[in-house]
């Protein structure tokens, strides 16, 4: 490694991932030998890659999904090392600790303080195997690099950098949301409360999602500088439709999308994988609901994966949406479950060991399909073309279609009726997503993510074409060119 380009933020949400992104694909542009790192992320969307992408034996693990794009955008193939940490959140004071792809769980039950330790040696050996192969590394931080609070066990933001700083050249960007306001305010904050033997680094401030006239921000550029030192390398205009899914939390989509039909997905509070509904907010009118009146008038109810079913399925419940999708179901709207959703339609859950995040006996699912689910560890991970069937109306544009797929679950789903159609299949061979007959036959359950990302898929249900991730990859990079600049962005990156 000669070069290390660190990806700060003044807070989270700051636009962190979408400038790393950028910043990966316009340095893969100039002919760079560049890969993406991020020592830990903390997300319930996340990607099935493998281990050492080298070597085709080798075992999957989970990443966090702004990653995979990251290693898509620099050209090189995802694996865990671009991500050694992640923490998957279950409940408000508990995450499923992701060690180098894998679920740790004993590491999972002890405090963050005394984790920290542990986290922070796996994440330097991925950092360092990087750095081996690679010339240029592009890193996230997360949140902020200055909560002085964490700083002693701070690895991802501080500890990261000082070990690139130790392998070769280290850049930093500090990245603020000036929509929010204050955008000033953090960006001198974060640089005063930096440590003093990493505030050298700091190259510039890139201030995002600026909405109007940039000439309006005079003076303060300037007077940040004076204050700093450190300059105000460019300003990146609000981008609501980047094409690329939003890292945390429920992004707002396109009010309206190329077609006419209106999609609801249940945004329950253990909501994961959320970062496959980009796509289609591209081609539907896609809303996120919290309650039972924001399901009124739409063609499809999606419920989407979930990192614990039952307390998602409470919840559920608690709002009045069980009614809601039974009404739904009664005058033959479309309900599609993916992975935990698919769980939640089914007769019974039961999960005896917490394999899902809090043990419990068999309780009733929603008994729209004839399925039964019970939890058990390990966590499945596969990443395979999957088969469509012979699907009934109203789902039968999508027979015979084949497409790549992903699955992170610990549920294993069977069929207790014949009642339940087979429809998806596995590369095995093996029944992994069900239709209901007759009246139920609008009720469709897969225990795959992904499918909305295969463009022939999109195009059999809405007879549309969206903007491939390629597309949007390059789009991020000529944002950066256009706002950075190309004589800045070759400065950053030049050794």
């Amino acid at each position: 490694m000669k070069r290390a380009l660190v990806v700060w933020g003044a807070s989270s949400g700051a636009g962190k991932s979408l400038l790393a992104t950028a910043l990966c694909r316009w340095a893969a542009r100039q002919g760079l030998d560049v890969a993406p790192f991020k020592a830990q992320n903390m997300s319930n969307n996340a990607r099935v890659v493998p281990v050492d992408a080298g070597d085709p034996e080798s075992a999957l693990g989970e990443i966090g999904s702004a990653q995979y794009f990251q290693a898509l955008a620099a050209r090189v193939a995802p694996q865990v090392d671009h991500n050694p940490v992640l923490l998957k959140p279950e409940r408000d004071t508990h995450s499923q600790v992701v060690l180098c792809g894998q679920v740790d769980a004993a590491l999972s039950r002890l405090p963050w303080r005394q984790r920290s330790t542990a986290l922070a040696a796996a994440a330097r050996a991925g950092f360092e195997r990087l750095a081996a192969r690679h010339e240029v590394l592009v890193i996230e931080g997360a949140g902020s690099p200055a909560e002085i609070n964490l700083a002693p066990q701070d690895y991802v933001n501080l500890g990261t950098a000082r070990w690139a700083a130790e392998r070769g050249s280290l850049r930093a960007l500090l990245v603020a949301d000036v929509d929010r306001g204050g955008a000033f305010a953090h960006c001198y904050g974060t640089w005063a409360l930096l440590p003093e033997d990493l505030r050298p680094a700091l190259a510039g401030f890139v201030l995002n999602k600026f909405r109007g006239d940039a000439t309006l921000l005079a003076p303060g550029p300037a007077q940040l500088q004076a204050a700093t030192g450190v300059p105000l390398l460019g300003v990146l205009p609000m981008q609501r439709d980047h094409g690329l899914p939003e890292e945390d939390g429920v992004y707002a989509a396109p009010a309206a999308g190329r077609s006419g039909v209106r999609i609801a997905v249940l945004a329950w509070p253990q909501l994961s994988n959320l970062d496959e509904f980009a796509p289609l907010a591209a081609a539907a009118q896609l809303r996120f609901a919290r309650s039972a009146a924001e399901l009124e008038g739409v063609d499809w109810i999606v419920l989407p994966g979930s990192k614990q079913v039952s307390g998602d399925l409470a919840w559920l419940r608690e709002q009045g949406m069980e009614t809601a999708l039974q009404a739904h179901v009664d005058r033959g709207g479309r309900v599609l479950g993916i992975c935990g959703g698919l769980q939640m339609l089914g007769d019974w859950l039961d999960d005896p060991e917490g394999a899902d995040g809090q043990a419990h006996g068999p309780q009733p699912g929603l008994g729209l399909l004839p399925l039964t689910t019970r939890y058990a560890a390990p966590k499945r991970l596969r990443a395979a073309r999957v088969r469509l069937g012979a699907l009934q109306p109203p789902w039968q544009a999508l027979s015979a279609l084949s497409c790549r797929a992903y699955e992170i679950r610990c549920g294993r789903t069977q069929a207790c009726a014949e009642d339940a159609l087979p429809v998806l299949f596995d590369d095995a061979g093996q029944a992994i997503g069900w239709q209901g007959r007759g009246a139920r036959a609008g009720v469709l359950g897969l225990a795959t993510h992904g499918l909305f990302e295969d463009e022939a898929l999109l195009h059999a249900l809405f007879g549309q074409r969206v903007r491939s991730l390629e597309q949007s990859l390059e789009g991020l990079a000529d944002l950066v060119d256009h706002h950075l600049g190309a004589a800045t962005l070759r400065a950053l990156f030049a050794c």
